[in-house]
């Protein structure tokens, strides 16, 4: 049986770990449609306050698009609290890096002008471009605000812990550096639902607002109750101000940077109905089909489901559940079972709505959901988010450059040639052989508008051996090599 391969994989375990990757051997190189999506998250936590990141992007955009990237996912663009400022601690949402504003002009990435320049040569290399959007909370505000307010249980929000007080909040902002250009909406305490910090009494709690309406928004994510707030001054989605005012704004943003899509942060602390209803107007507005992927970061699988329901399928979610599997296989010294690598994930039960990944920013050493997938495993995890048909794969910057602080090196050798294979290869009906504790394998039969299209692969995180695989008839007599070698 000419068609049927018997591919062999010997490896020392997990010291020296080999993936083994095939492809029919050929010369030439498919330039005609399809072409597989792939987006990369290009920053990691840790870069340098340096201002120079979309320069970078500009540079390196011919390359990574001559790889197969498809998009680009940028960090936040506007000004946070300082120029040090990943981006999460959002002070103006309008300020893109042109105004002096907390001390810098430029944000930790660059200019207005530079960021600019980054998307359209993005574009211009063939590649969407989508931006991190952050409403949940703003941070830095101008000035405080006398309000009435009561502390809750920080384990059950619901629960309120103290009478109602009046406390010092840091709820006004101004923009003084960027006055009333593109939007003259100024942020007041009774645009937010609470906040942690009371100035007057230097105290940290978490303190709910009191005042006509006032509430945790509903329906977030029911963790410590009711997980409507996070950090900084909560934003009230409930406030029709806030609401008309973001909408605005998404119109004002997409118009100005000509973005393609969006990562919408944190949204099981938003409620549900917001998002759909956003993303509705500023689509409907632009014009533009925007790409969404939300980051819902739960590893249960049901919460995920419940939200893609809620929301309508409006956006795509990251595939928590999934990373979490490469983590506890990474740290089960080989002995986790590879059979069950799909549990519990998007990319098994929901594939078109899954954004995959193997670590992100959040995942990263240092950083508040710190669960570091072992580098031994990692190109295991992306041969799997990168050569399978289900789902939409997201290279991270951090596991691709490496993140020097604290001495991680790249892997830019060893996803480099699993980019390519996604590029060239991975296309057609997919066969699975995921039958196997150790070693698991699958393969794309290819298609005929992809010449030479198809691959068998094949990772193991145990001792090696061998596994029948089924590649198709059209691949019969050929010679297949590993990409990875």
């Amino acid at each position: 049986m000419n068609n049927v391969k018997k591919v062999w994989l010997y490896y020392s375990i997990i010291a020296t770990l080999v993936i083994s990757f095939f492809t029919p051997f050929s010369t030439a190189q498919a330039n005609t449609a399809p072409i597989n999506g792939t987006m990369m998250q290009y920053f990691e936590w840790d870069l340098p306050n340096d201002g120079t990141l979309w320069t970078k992007v500009k540079n390196e955009a011919e390359n990574l698009s001559s790889l197969g990237i498809t998009a680009l996912w940028l960090p936040p663009a506007y000004k946070g609290t300082s120029q040090s400022d990943v981006g999460y601690g959002v002070y103006d949402l309008y300020d893109l890096g042109e105004f002096d504003q907390k001390g810098t002009i430029r944000t930790k990435y660059g200019t207005k002008t530079q960021y600019i320049q980054a998307i359209q040569a993005a574009k211009a290399a063939g590649m969407q471009v989508y931006a991190d959007v952050v409403f949940n909370h703003k941070a830095g505000a101008d000035g405080t605000e006398f309000v009435d307010a009561v502390e809750v249980n920080p384990s059950d929000r619901n629960q309120e812990t103290s009478g109602t007080y009046q406390i010092q909040a840091w709820t006004k902002f101004d923009f003084p550096g960027r006055g009333n250009t593109y939007s003259s909406f100024k942020w007041r305490w009774y645009h937010f639902d609470g906040t942690d910090w009371d100035e007057s009494r230097k105290l940290n709690r978490i303190y709910k607002f009191r005042g006509t309406g006032k509430a945790w928004d509903w329906e977030v994510d029911t963790e410590n109750g009711n997980y409507d707030y996070l950090m900084f001054a909560d934003l009230d989605m409930d406030h029709p101000e806030v609401v008309t005012e973001l909408k605005n704004w998404g119109t004002w943003y997409v118009n100005t940077t000509n973005i393609d899509g969006f990562r919408l942060d944190a949204v099981k602390h938003i409620k549900y109905s917001f998002f759909p209803d956003w993303l509705t107007y500023v689509r409907n507005q632009t014009g533009k089909n925007l790409f969404a992927v939300g980051e819902f970061w739960s590893y249960d699988v049901n919460k995920l489901h419940n939200y893609i329901t809620k929301t309508n399928g409006s956006m795509s979610l990251f595939d928590a559940p999934l990373h979490n599997n490469f983590y506890t296989a990474s740290k089960s010294s080989g002995y986790f079972d590879m059979r069950y690598l799909l549990n519990n994930t998007l990319m098994k039960d929901q594939p078109s709505l899954a954004v995959t990944l193997v670590d992100n920013h959040d995942t990263q050493p240092g950083q508040s959901l710190q669960s570091w997938v072992e580098p031994w495993f990692k190109p295991l995890a992306y041969a799997f988010i990168l050569t399978r048909q289900e789902g939409y794969p997201c290279v991270f910057y951090g596991d691709y450059y490496g993140i020097p602080k604290y001495n991680i090196p790249g892997l830019k050798s060893k996803i480099d040639p699993l980019l390519i294979a996604r590029r060239d290869y991975a296309y057609g009906t997919q066969r699975d052989y995921i039958d196997h504790q150790d070693i698991i394998g699958w393969t794309r039969e290819g298609i005929d508008t992809k010449p030479n299209s198809g691959l068998a692969a094949l990772i193991t995180d145990g001792p090696g051996g061998s596994k029948w695989m089924y590649v198709g008839k059209k691949h019969a007599g050929k010679v297949f090599y590993d990409l990875t070698i």
